[in-house]
């Protein structure tokens, strides 16, 4: 795996560094995101755990992956302003430690909803039609307009 940096832009307001790069990957598959984090964590010389992929793309047949990645001042400021789906996938954060809920805060269990009497006694039988009240057209003129008196 070979990877070149095709751009970099400081961005001192999101506290990160942002590349773009491309992976040629000639003899294997398309490599996974540890492995680019690993690779491109050696090309710019930051820590693995500060950087984050946003994107890897490779077009069907070929052996060429372009990627955006950022490599944040903290893992901290990772954390507050990466979306959470984006450190899930660069096992930045653990699943487990975003959805635990506290028993306070699990949500109530709905109560279960009862079945009419009428119903439940019917058993295997059909249950009553009810008659629909038939609605009515207004009458129209022949232009398509409602007729005067109606």
């Amino acid at each position: 795996m070979e990877i070149s940096i095709v751009e970099q832009h400081p961005n001192p307001l999101l506290k990160r560094t942002e590349y773009r790069f491309e992976i040629h990957h000639s003899a294997a598959a398309t490599p996974s995101r540890d492995a680019v984090r690993a690779e491109l964590a050696k090309s710019v010389q930051a820590p693995k755990e500060r950087i984050v992929i946003e994107r890897m793309h490779s077009r069907f047949g070929t052996s060429r992956t372009l990627g955006e990645a950022a490599v944040y001042q903290t893992v901290d400021d990772a954390k507050t302003i990466v979306r959470e789906h984006i450190l899930l996938r660069n096992k930045v954060i653990e699943k487990a430690a975003t959805t635990a809920a506290t028993p306070a805060e699990a949500p109530a269990e709905a109560p279960a909803k009862e079945v009419p009497t009428a119903v439940a006694l019917q058993g295997d039988s059909a249950p009553p039609e009810v008659a629909k009240p038939e609605a009515t057209k207004p009458e129209t003129s022949k232009k398509g307009g409602p007729k005067k008196g109606a």
